[in-house]
């Protein structure tokens, strides 16, 4: 299949001249891939251009910057190659997919990251709780904020002493499932 390669004729071509929206614009006016023929030095235009949908890239190798040609100056040597490949692939892998979700290397943070309902204050048995009476505190592993409705008007059902994490149990009648 026909693809096609924004490009920038210019060894080296300066980064702000890239003008990389020009690749989902070109895809979207032909319907064809559109990949980056990078002249840019370093591997940020490379990351950006995976990141606005280019599948395939161009980049000029050289053994020697140095050695005689226009196109030496604007190549990278094999280990700037096999960094800038790296580079598009950590990029690509970072795009993930476009569903919101808790990504798993975050279950281990969770936990502590969110917080819970605790007892501002002593809580007496019997008592009508009340917003006032709560705090929201980490870690999460009690009841979520988004329960203080099911719990405000409730009565407790045992003494609560303060900095407690609320627990069903503790209250007069059972949360609403």
């Amino acid at each position: 299949p026909l693809a096609l390669l924004h490009c920038v004729s210019a060894y080296p071509a300066p980064p702000e001249a890239a003008n990389l929206r020009a690749i989902p614009a070109m895809h979207a006016a032909t319907g064809r891939p559109v990949g980056w023929s990078d002249h840019v030095p370093g591997p940020e235009t490379a990351i950006a251009a995976a990141a606005l949908g280019a599948p395939l890239f161009e980049r000029h190798l050289t053994l020697d910057r140095t050695a005689e040609g226009p196109d030496h100056a604007a190549s990278d040597e094999p280990d700037e190659l096999a960094a800038y490949i790296r580079a598009i692939r950590r990029a690509y892998a970072a795009l993930g997919t476009p569903t919101k979700a808790p990504a798993a290397v975050e279950s281990d943070v969770r936990t502590a990251a969110r917080r819970s309902l605790v007892a501002r204050t002593p809580i007496p048995a019997g008592c009508l709780i009340e917003p006032h009476m709560l705090d929201v505190r980490r870690p999460g592993t009690g009841l979520p904020p988004s329960a203080i409705d099911a719990i405000c008007g409730r009565r407790s059902r045992v003494d609560i002493p303060a900095d407690t994490l609320i627990d069903p149990s503790m209250l007069a009648e059972e949360l609403p499932a």
